[in-house]
């Protein structure tokens, strides 16, 4: 299981990196319109 915090706080995961990535595209896309990070920088500041 992989996790990341976004800066509003919101608590993400996914079971692999693929997974992390989809979820976190996914709350930019509905909580942060117009924000977007590249997959390496979602996997940076993921935890496992």
């Amino acid at each position: 299981m992989m996790r990341m915090t976004c800066p509003c706080g919101r608590e993400l995961e996914g079971d692999d990196e693929d997974a992390l990535v989809e979820a976190t595209q996914q709350h930019l896309s509905e909580a942060h319109p117009g924000r977007s990070y590249t997959r390496e920088q979602i996997l940076f500041f993921a935890d496992e």
